[in-house]
């Protein structure tokens, strides 16, 4: 009888790592199903304004056909857009799509008539409305890789979360934020 009590303090212990671990397991594939998630709602909004961006180039180019820079480098930056990956690729690629559509932006406050074209004003609405919700996309990607990031970092899930196979995630941060500071102009 006196070996039960050992026994017994030995299975329990087993039993509280085991439900620690469990625990554990669980709320990091709960993150990381988050984090992916996020992502995707990301890319999908991306690939959005992407399709948006050929008929708003034959919009402006119909009024400023002589602007081919300007077209070039919105073609340029949503091809970028389009094959990132990752969000350090993404990031970037967000940099270079934010100029390229202020420049385009720009181009177009020349054309009077171009602005109370009914599509271009539809292209624009809608666009508007896709850059704000890749920011809300954004903020809880960020938000989904904060709460993981740290699950996997504190004591003591640091000691076994990366042999889990868990590794930390990359922030959706833009290098250039005056280049996101704004969204595009867009005036009606």
């Amino acid at each position: 009888m006196e070996w039960l009590i050992p026994v017994l303090i030995v299975v329990a212990l087993v039993a509280i790592i085991g439900i620690y671990l469990w625990a554990t397991y669980n709320s990091l594939v709960t993150l990381k199903v988050r984090v992916d998630e996020a992502w995707s709602d990301i890319t999908v909004q991306m690939k959005r304004r992407a399709d948006l961006i050929p008929n708003l180039i034959e919009s402006v180019k119909g009024y400023a056909a002589h602007e081919k820079a300007v077209f070039e480098n919105v073609t340029k930056a949503r091809a970028e857009s389009l094959s990132a990956q990752g969000p350090a690729e993404a990031a970037a690629a967000e940099n270079h799509m934010q100029t390229a559509l202020k420049s385009i932006f720009a181009v177009a406050e020349a054309y009077p008539q171009l602005q109370a074209s009914q599509n271009y004003l539809q292209l624009q609405a809608e666009l508007v409305d896709t850059e704000d919700k890749i920011q809300a996309s954004r903020r809880f990607y960020n938000g989904g890789v904060r709460e993981l990031n740290t699950k996997i970092q504190v004591f003591p899930n640091n000691l076994i979360a990366k042999n889990l196979g868990f590794t930390e995630r990359d922030f959706f941060e833009v290098s250039d934020s005056a280049a996101i500071a704004e969204p595009p102009r867009v005036q009606f």
